[in-house]
C-alpha cells in the first residue's frame, strides 16, 4: 500500500483500518502491521491510497 501526497490526514483510513496500522501525523503513513486488506482504500475520501494487486 501507498499513500500518495493527495492525503489531507482527515484520519478515515486509520479508523477504518482492523490492523491499527495506519498513523496519521500530518499525513498518514502505514506501518509494517498493514496487510494489503484495502479497507483503508474504499474510506479514503481523497483517493490518495494506492493498493498493489
Amino acid at each position: 500500500m501507498k499513500i500518495n501526497d493527495n492525503c489531507v490526514g482527515c484520519g478515515q483510513c486509520a479508523s477504518f483500518c482492523k490492523q491499527g496500522a495506519i498513523e496519521v501525523k500530518g499525513k498518514a503513513k502505514a506501518s509494517a502491521a498493514c496487510v494489503e486488506c484495502g479497507i483503508c482504500f474504499f474510506y479514503c475520501p481523497v483517493k490518495a491510497i494506492e493498493v498493489s494487486p
